[in-house]
């Protein structure tokens, strides 16, 4: 039986007090995840940006927006590994249709 892979695009926000080493880190960290993982298709630096709320005291965030390709499984673990990692605001992932 084959793998089912499929087409995902995730968003996160980094928390903008990082400096850009730091940040370029984090946004090297799951880019690298993913590759390990699946293939990367795009990675898009939005950079600063208001946030439509403040989260955790700040008005600004850092986003990022990666497109990937993995198996079904890979999803919720990159959930997990967002949610445990202090440097992300918010995330999320969304499995692209045909």
């Amino acid at each position: 039986m084959t793998e089912v892979i499929n087409k995902y695009e995730t968003v996160f926000i980094i928390d903008p007090t990082l400096s850009e080493e730091e940040t370029a880190a984090v946004v090297d960290k799951f880019k690298t995840l993913i590759e390990k993982n699946g293939e990367v298709e795009n990675v898009d630096e939005w950079g600063k940006r208001r946030l439509a709320y403040e989260i955790n005291d700040h008005a600004e965030g850092y986003y990022v927006l990666i497109t990937f390709s993995s198996k079904g499984d890979f999803p919720k673990e990159l959930e997990r590994i967002f949610r445990i990692t202090d440097e992300i605001m918010r995330s999320i992932v969304v499995r692209v249709g045909e």
